[in-house]
């Protein structure tokens, strides 16, 4: 094999009559590139070594993407992630990456054809569980940050899950309830044991998991005030209570009047149901809980919810459109779109704006009165 300068790598033919061109990689390993001509060869071991240069270590080994996956799960995301992201993470790759093809695939032939016939295949089966527009999406965002990972450890040398174009998803549009509607569910709410619940989520559109993770410590009902610092979440079988996602989503907010009339019923509700309760109370210093203090199964507060949705003849939406409710509420008030991000929490002012700026017909009615009065 002739000989190139240091740091050129080496070029020659091989006894099969192909030409192979040959790189040191950083450590010592060696990597092989070959082709039918010499040119082709070489063209192969110059972009590689351009790579190098630039920092990025060639692809090495003969790793399947499905044990690529397994690993990428156990060493890097369990021990960085939360726990409810590992287990939404390692749900979605089990059910439905690891069963496929895809998995035996090796992870440097992986093909952007493959994952694209693998997620238009995926879309079109929407009709099972777990595979709506939004799961797709979901499922492709963690491969392709599995695959930036080993784009990172030099695995592979491009990330072809960036270059899968998703079949163009259909969204239901979000319905929240109107206000005569969501003043109907609380009359008929008023007189269940969990009203405050239900009156704290459509008053300040606090997500479910916030509303359920919340703790006397951190309401404040003589100054108005409560801060939202965790989430109830099930975690390996258990209701435990964790940080919010998000810096954004760790908010103080101010309390409307509502929200603290139902809050004091529901403290003295709760101090009645302690005494009854006597040894068997927990302690656990939440504000929504069981008849013993325990924390509240998000399963069990739906299925009541459900109930009150039936008992108003009030359509059947899930309890976390209180929280687009709220937000259309305070839209259609005249609210600020970055008002409404900092008190429900988003992360960024384009979802405020495209999830939760439902304006009700009287808005929109209102709207065009005005151009009425400039115009005429």
């Amino acid at each position: 094999m002739s000989k190139r300068g240091q740091g050129e790598g080496t070029i020659g033919k091989t006894a099969d009559g192909r030409w192979q061109a040959r790189i040191t990689l950083p450590g010592g390993k060696r990597k092989a590139y070959y082709g039918k001509t010499r040119k082709e060869a070489q063209e192969k071991m110059t972009e590689a070594l351009r790579d190098l240069n630039k920092g990025v270590l060639p692809p090495t080994g003969r790793q399947t993407l499905g044990r690529f996956l397994a690993e990428w799960l156990t060493e890097w995301v369990k021990p960085s992630r939360r726990p409810r992201t590992y287990q939404s993470y390692e749900q979605m790759i089990r059910c439905h990456v690891l069963p496929s093809p895809l998995a035996g695939k090796l992870l440097t032939q992986l093909t952007p054809q493959q994952l694209q016939a693998f997620f238009n295949e995926k879309r079109r089966a929407e009709d099972k569980p777990g595979l709506s527009p939004r799961s797709v999406e979901y499922l492709h965002a963690i491969v392709r940050k599995a695959l930036n990972h080993a784009l990172s450890l030099g695995l592979v040398g491009r990330n072809v899950a960036l270059l899968v174009e998703l079949p163009r998803a259909v969204y239901d549009e979000v319905t929240p309830l109107t206000p005569a509607q969501a003043q109907a569910f609380l009359d008929v709410a008023s007189g269940h044991r969990l009203y405050a619940v239900y009156a704290v989520a459509v008053a300040m559109g606090l997500r479910q998991g916030e509303a359920l993770g919340l703790r006397w410590e951190d309401v404040d009902l003589e100054a108005g005030e409560l801060v939202v610092r965790k989430q109830l979440q099930r975690i390996e079988g258990k209701l435990r209570l964790v940080e919010v996602k998000t810096a954004r989503s760790r908010r103080q907010v101010s309390l409307p009047s509502v929200a603290v009339a139902a809050l004091r019923e529901h403290r003295t509700r709760q101090k009645v149901e302690r005494v009854r309760a006597g040894d068997l109370w927990e302690d656990t210093g939440l504000v929504f809980t069981t008849e013993i203090g325990t924390a509240l199964d998000k399963g069990n507060l739906t299925r009541g919810f459900k109930c009150l949705l039936k008992q108003a003849g009030l359509p059947d939406v899930r309890f976390h459109d209180l929280r687009h409710t709220c937000a259309s509420l305070l839209r259609a008030q005249g609210l600020d779109h970055r008002l409404i991000m900092e008190t429900l929490g988003h992360s960024q002012i384009g979802i405020t704006m495209s999830l939760y700026s439902h304006i009700y017909p009287a808005a929109r009615r209102e709207a065009a009165d005005k151009i009425d009065e400039i115009l005429h």
